[in-house]
Order: structure tokens, then sequence, then C-alpha cells
């Protein structure tokens, strides 16, 4: 099994919880963390915006990004959500084995 980490911002925390209950209910991700309070600075349509938003950590496996991906998209209200996945390199073998157990 491949296990990644996914970042996905969001606006706030009810719409990161109902993002990450859906998740985790369709079993593309097992655990979602949601981290209040942090300050996004980026480029937006030639304009630098400074925003405060919430972080998403997503515990999954590779091969489910792109369903992850796609049901992110259908429920976010960003046009261009970030969704970003990183390798875990080594992680818990008991916790690594959940994560396969409790998702497809």
């Amino acid at each position: 099994m491949e296990a990644i980490v996914v970042y996905i911002t969001a606006p706030n925390e009810e719409e990161a919880a109902k993002i990450a209950k859906t998740i985790v209910e369709k079993r593309v991700a097992g655990c979602v963390n949601i981290v209040k309070g942090i300050r996004s600075i980026y480029s937006w349509q030639g304009k630098i915006e400074d925003d405060a938003e919430v972080l998403m950590i997503v515990k999954t496996q590779r091969h489910l990004f792109e369903p992850l991906k796609k049901r992110v998209k259908e429920l976010h209200s960003y046009t261009v959500p970030e969704i970003i996945a990183l390798p875990i390199i080594e992680g818990s073998e008991d916790y690594l084995n959940w994560l396969k157990e409790v998702t497809e």
C-alpha cells in the first residue's frame, strides 16, 4: 500500500467538516484533521490575497487520490481548491494497517 497525506484548504471549519465527513464516509480517506487559524497569502487573478483559512490534513492511499479529488471538487466552494498529495515515507505499522482497512 502506498499511503499519502493530502492537504486541502477551505474557507471555514464548517465547509471543511462537511468535506471531511463525506470523504471518510465514502472511504476515500481514513482520517481528516482540521487545523483552524491558518493564514494563506497567495496570488489570485492578478492580486495578492491574504485570507484566513482552515487546513485539512487527509490520510489515504495513493490509488484513491483521483476519486478523493473528484469528490472534494464537487463539494468545495473554491473555483480552484488546493488538493495536493505528499507521500508517507514511513509510519507506524499499526496505523498504516488501520488506514488500509478503513479505505477501499
